[in-house]
């Protein structure tokens, strides 16, 4: 049954995404961290943690979605036909892949199939925007600052697939008694006061070879730059993700609470 009184939630919605991109990028700099420092205990508390809040935004997230799914628009014949095509699919399946995670999270399962989920649904969000964006006419009056939205969340579901990899695998190792980075040398010329770095230095009964007894080499376990690159676009992303809802909140509410028309989408 429909509803027969129209509810204008575009602001709920953007700080909605808002919050997701702040609580996910947070955790995600937390959790490159604890990948980078072998913390594994850390990061499942850290991982199951994080389950709550982004499961109370999720509940929220698909309540909404499924309400604007359902009832808008009222009329064909008033213009409005396919908005709830494109602010509300993209928002459902947002909704989807939060809860897919909390429930995944909390139970610490495996994350990488969550990553496949939000993978497709970041490649479809971005087509949304894209979409959008080259209509004729534009599906908002703010095409750019919506393009800008759609395209941050829908590349945060895109690098989140590899993210998960990672996670996924480090686990693994840690669960299978592996240590999931390899050795790493590094050495060191440490300086003497008054003498800067010291010259190769002769050592007592080592004929005429020369040793460098002031180098330093030290074996540690580093998780590999490459990877550490791989994982952190996934909080890049999801913060510019965050900045530009942040960004589509200030320049849509004044038009949606009155301050003037030519501000609201």
């Amino acid at each position: 049954m429909a509803f027969t009184t129209f509810f204008d939630d575009l602001a709920l919605i953007e700080v909605l995404l808002l919050l997701v991109a702040t609580v996910l990028a947070y955790a995600g700099v937390r959790v490159w961290w604890a990948l980078r420092s072998h913390q594994p205990d850390s990061l499942k508390r850290m991982l199951k943690s994080t389950a709550i809040p982004v499961g109370v935004v999720g509940i929220i997230t698909l309540a909404i979605s499924l309400w604007g799914e359902m009832t808008w628009p009222f009329l064909a014949s008033d213009g409005m036909a396919g908005y709830n095509i494109f602010f509300f699919d993209p928002l459902l399946l947002c909704g989807l892949v939060l809860m897919a995670y909390a429930i995944s999270a909390y139970m610490s399962l495996r994350l990488q199939y969550v990553g496949v989920f939000a993978f497709v649904a970041g490649a479809v969000v971005i087509f949304y925007g894209w979409t959008g964006y080259t209509a004729n006419p534009a599906f908002t009056k703010d095409p750019l600052d919506t393009l800008l939205l759609y395209a941050g969340f829908g590349m945060a579901g895109v690098l989140a697939f590899p993210a998960t990899i990672i996670v996924d695998w480090y686990l693994s190792a840690v669960d299978a008694g592996r240590h999931p980075w390899k050795l790493a040398s590094t050495t060191s010329s440490p300086r003497v006061r008054g003498l800067g770095v010291r010259a190769v230095q002769p050592v007592a009964g080592a004929g005429n070879a020369a040793t460098p007894v002031d180098e330093l080499t030290e074996l540690k376990y580093r998780m590999p730059k490459v990877l550490q690159a791989a994982f952190l676009l996934f909080p890049v992303f999801i913060a510019l993700a965050g900045i530009a809802a942040f960004w589509y909140f200030g320049v849509t509410l004044p038009g949606h609470l009155g301050g003037g028309a030519g501000a609201a989408p």
